[in-house]
C-alpha cells in the first residue's frame, strides 16, 4: 500500500494529483459511462464471502471477540458479504485514536493545500474504483446500477471539491471590516477545525453519504469516526480500504460498524467527540440531540421529509409528468427529500394521474444488476414490511389505491423485497400517509384550487427539506417557491444537488447545511482575534475601571 511516511519535519509525503475542479452538470456521456456496468452475480455463498475490518488508527482490525454478521442482497435474500460488529471497546478504541490523531498528529496543523492533495488522491482513487464501488452499493443495497453508478460517479467529483475546498482552510485570520484602527486595535476572525467528529450515515446512500461526511470533516482540518448503517456498510467498508492507500496520518479516519443504538450512544455521549454529524430519521436525530447535550456538542442533522410537488395549471406535462414520478420514485422512494406529496389542480388532477399511472404500470421492476431494471427491490424485509403497513393505512383512512399498493411477487421477485409503485388519490393533508415520512415507493396525491391554497397543503407539515414547483411561468414559479417553507426547491426538476449549494432542512428535516462554503464552515469553530495597537498604558483608559492611573504612578 501507498502509505504516507513522515519526514524529518513531521509533515508527510503524499501522492502528487491533478487539483483541477470540475463542478458542472453531468454530460449524456458521462452519465452514460458511469452506467455501463455489466451484471454482476450477486448469489454468493459464505464460503467465498468477503469480510471486512474495521478500520481504527490506521489499521484493520477485528471487532473485539471477532464478532461478525452478513449483509444481504434485497434482490434475493442472499449473503454478500461478512462485517464485523463493533463492541462499546471498539466504538472507545476508534474515539481515543481520533482524538489522538488530532491533539497531537499532523493533520489538523498541515496546511489546507497539503491536505487538499491528500483528498483529492482520495477521490482519485475513487475514480479508479468507480465500477466496482457501483456494483457493491447495488448488491447491498438494492439500488438500480443507473443509480449507483451515478453515485460512484458524483461521489468521487464531490470528494474532489471538498479536497479544493480544503485549501480556502487555513487557519487563516480574516479582517473584519471597520473594526481595525492603526494605533488601537486589529480585529479578525479566524476559522479552526472543531475537533473528532463522529458521523452517523443511513441506508438509502451509503457511499454518497460517507463522501458527504468525510469531504468537509477532512478538509477543514478534523478527524473523524464514521459509523455506516448496518444494514448497507458495504461501500462505505470498502471506501475505508481506498482510504489506506492515500497517505492519511493514522487516526484520521476511524471506520466502524455495529448496532446504531450502541455505538451511537459511545459516539454521541463521549466528552473525547467534539461534534456530531448525523443523517437519518427525525426520531433518531432527536434522540441524538439529547445525548449530544450532555457534553454541549456541535450538531448537523439532516432528518426526514415529506415534500410537496406543486404543479401549477400551465406546467409542461410531458416534464411535469416524468419529474414527478421522478420524484416519488427515485430509488423506489428511499430518499429523503422525494416529492411525496403531489398537489394538483383539481381541474387537471384526472388526466394527469391517469397518464403518470400508465407509466408507473410500465416500468420494469428486476435485477438491480440488471441495466434494463427501472425498478429495484427496498432495502429489507423489515423495511418492505412497514411500507406495506403504511399502505394499508392509507386504504384504512379512505384513500383511494389506483395502482400498486402490493408486494409483487411474480417469479424472481418473489425472492427479494419488491413493492409495486403506489399511488393514492382522495388523500387529505390530515392522514398518516400524507403527514409521515413512509420513506418508500408511495405517492400521496392531492388537489387544490389555487395557488395560495397550494402553498398551505406545502407548508402545513413538520417537514421542510424538499419541494418542487412546475410551470412554463418561472416568475411565477419563483413566487410559489419564496412562500414555501423548505430547504431546497426545485423549479422544474427534482434531486438535483450541487457540492457547491448548501442542502439542509427546515423545521423538523433537520439542523446545519451541507456541501458548499456553508457545508464546510459546519465542521469549523469561529475564534475571534484582538490585537492590540494602542502599545501604552495612556492609550487604554479602560484599565482606569479598576486600576485607576494614579494608582499605578503612585506605585511607580
Amino acid at each position: 500500500p501507498n502509505l504516507a511516511k513522515p519526514s524529518p519535519a513531521g509533515l508527510y509525503f503524499k501522492p502528487q494529483v491533478s487539483l483541477r475542479r470540475s463542478y458542472r452538470r453531468l454530460s449524456a456521456s458521462e452519465i452514460s459511462s458511469a452506467q455501463q456496468i455489466q451484471p454482476l452475480d450477486g448469489n454468493r455463498r459464505e464460503r467465498d464471502m468477503d469480510t471486512y475490518q474495521l478500520y481504527i488508527d490506521g489499521k484493520f482490525v477485528d471487532a473485539e471477540g471477532s464478532a461478525t454478521k452478513p449483509t444481504h442482497n434485497p434482490y434475493n435474500g442472499e449473503p454478500i458479504a461478512n462485517i464485523p460488529i463493533a463492541s462499546v471497546a471498539d466504538a472507545e478504541a476508534a474515539i481515543a485514536a481520533a482524538r489522538n490523531a488530532f491533539d497531537n498528529g499532523p493533520w489538523p496543523r498541515m496546511s489546507g493545500e497539503e491536505r487538499s492533495e491528500i483528498i483529492c488522491t482520495l477521490s482519485a482513487k475513487m475514480k479508479e474504483r468507480m465500477k466496482d464501488l457501483a456494483r457493491l452499493e447495488a448488491l447491498d443495497s438494492g439500488g438500480t446500477i443507473a443509480k449507483t453508478g451515478a453515485d460512484a460517479f458524483l461521489g468521487q467529483r464531490q470528494m474532489n471539491y471538498f479536497g479544493t475546498m480544503a485549501k480556502k482552510f487555513n487557519a487563516e485570520p480574516k479582517e473584519i471590516v471597520g473594526m481595525s484602527r492603526p494605533g488601537r486595535s486589529y480585529n479578525y476572525t479566524i476559522r479552526e477545525p472543531m475537533g473528532v467528529c463522529a458521523s452517523i450515515i443511513p441506508w438509502n446512500f451509503p457511499l454518497m453519504m460517507a463522501v458527504w461526511k468525510l469531504g468537509p470533516a477532512l478538509g477543514t482540518g478534523n478527524t473523524i469516526i464514521l459509523k455506516p448503517a448496518s444494514d448497507t456498510p458495504l461501500s462505505a467498508m470498502e471506501l475505508a480500504r481506498i482510504v489506506d492507500q492515500c497517505g492519511f496520518p493514522p487516526g484520521v479516519v476511524n471506520v466502524i460498524t455495529g448496532p446504531g443504538g450502541l455505538i451511537g450512544e459511545v459516539l454521541t455521549t463521549s466528552p473525547d467527540v467534539d461534534k456530531i454529524a448525523f443523517t437519518g430519521s427525525t426520531d433518531v436525530g432527536k434522540d441524538i440531540m439529547v445525548k449530544a447535550a450532555g457534553t454541549l456538542k456541535k450538531v448537523t442533522l439532516e432528518c426526514g421529509g415529506k415534500s410537496a410537488n406543486i404543479v401549477l395549471h400551465d406546467a409542461n406535462w410531458d416534464i411535469a409528468i416524468d419529474g414527478s414520478i421522478f420524484a416519488a420514485f427515485y430509488h423506489q422512494g428511499q430518499v429523503c427529500e422525494s416529492g411525496t406529496r403531489l398537489l394538483l389542480p383539481a381541474a387537471q388532477h384526472d388526466d394527469f394521474v391517469d397518464q403518470m399511472v400508465a407509466k408507473l404500470n410500465a416500468m420494469p421492476m428486476g435485477d438491480p444488476l440488471d441495466p434494463a431494471t427501472k425498478v429495484g427491490p427496498v432495502m429489507s424485509e423489515g423495511h418492505m414490511k412497514t411500507v406495506l403497513d403504511y399502505i394499508e393505512k392509507g386504504k384504512a383512512e379512505g384513500a383511494t389505491l389506483v395502482c400498486g399498493g402490493e408486494r409483487a411477487t411474480e417469479g424472481a421477485l418473489g425472492n427479494g423485497y419488491f413493492i409495486k409503485p403506489t399511488v393514492f388519490t382522495d388523500v387529505t393533508n390530515d392522514m398518516v400517509i400524507a403527514r409521515e415520512e413512509i420513506f418508500g415507493p408511495v405517492l400521496c396525491v392531492m388537489k387544490y384550487q389555487d395557488e395560495a391554497e397550494a402553498v398551505s397543503i406545502a407548508n402545513d407539515s413538520i417537514f421542510g427539506l424538499g419541494g418542487g414547483v412546475w410551470s412554463e411561468d418561472i416568475d411565477r414559479a419563483r413566487e410559489v417557491a419564496n412562500g414555501m417553507r423548505t430547504g431546497t426547491v426545485w423549479i422544474n426538476d427534482w434531486h438535483l444537488l450541487s457540492e457547491q449549494m448548501p442542502f439542509g432542512g427546515y423545521k423538523q428535516s433537520g439542523i446545519g447545511r451541507e456541501f458548499g462554503e456553508e457545508g464546510m464552515n459546519e465542521y469549523t469553530e469561529v475564534k475571534a482575534l484582538h490585537v492590540d495597537d494602542a502599545k501604552t498604558r495612556e492609550n487604554k483608559p479602560w484599565y482606569d475601571m479598576l486600576v485607576p492611573q494614579k494608582t499605578m504612578d503612585a506605585a511607580e
